[in-house]
């Protein structure tokens, strides 16, 4: 097993250290699990990338609906891309 250091925000290192009591185990052994579930592989599960924005597609106003197969025709309907004075 590899060793890692890394630096915590204060409140998230608290947060290990209690759950760490809580469970009676390492505070190693925390940050590996909450690691594992974060990207699903502790039960070999695929994830759906999607599942963790799919409340948010379709959340912003003002796009058209069809952005993804016409985005170059939108973008130069915008100006992105023309040159600006300075």
């Amino acid at each position: 097993m590899k060793t890692m250091t890394l630096r915590l925000p204060d409140q998230l290192a608290a947060e290990i250290e209690a759950e760490s009591r809580a469970q009676g185990r390492s505070k190693s052994e925390v940050v590996r699990n909450r690691l594992r579930s974060a990207n699903g592989a502790g039960a070999g599960q695929t994830v759906d990338p999607l599942a963790s924005i799919r409340d948010l597609i379709g959340s912003v106003d003002g796009l058209p609906p069809d952005l993804s197969a016409r985005r170059k025709e939108y973008l130069k309907s915008t100006g992105y891309g023309r040159k600006r004075r300075r």
